[in-house]
């Protein structure tokens, strides 16, 4: 069994910066392959970022190509999402996911296995 416990979020004002931080229990991180989800009111959860693995394979939703970077450090069982140019349309709740088949990116929520329970971004206009 895996937990994944994210921390990170909060308000920010339009253009400002967050740090998502996605911490992971159990020995078998390093072969995850592991992603970012949001979910808005109202609105389906969709994918953000991902990576398979070691992190050199990533994948980025078109509405943050360019202003988020996910990275892993698979020493600290950890996966980051720095999120930079904040929009108020990124406002939601964050998702980190863990999928067991980590050669590659899975862009399906069913791919994902284990779920965090999700951390709070507010981006003010």
């Amino acid at each position: 069994q895996v937990q994944l416990v994210e921390s990170g979020g909060g308000l920010v004002q339009a253009g400002g910066s967050l740090r998502l931080s996605c911490a992971a229990s159990g020995r078998t991180f390093s072969s995850f392959a592991m992603a970012w989800f949001r979910q808005a009111p109202g609105k389906e959860r969709e994918i953000v970022a991902a990576n398979n693995w070691s992190g050199r394979m990533t994948y980025y939703a078109d509405s943050v190509k360019g202003r988020f970077t996910i990275s892993r450090d698979n020493t600290k069982n950890t996966v980051y999402l720095q999120m930079n140019s904040l929009k108020p349309e990124d406002t939601a709740v964050y998702y980190c996911a863990a999928a067991q088949s980590g050669s590659a990116w899975h862009l399906a929520t069913m791919e994902y296995r284990f779920w965090g329970q999700g951390t709070q971004v507010t981006v003010s206009s």
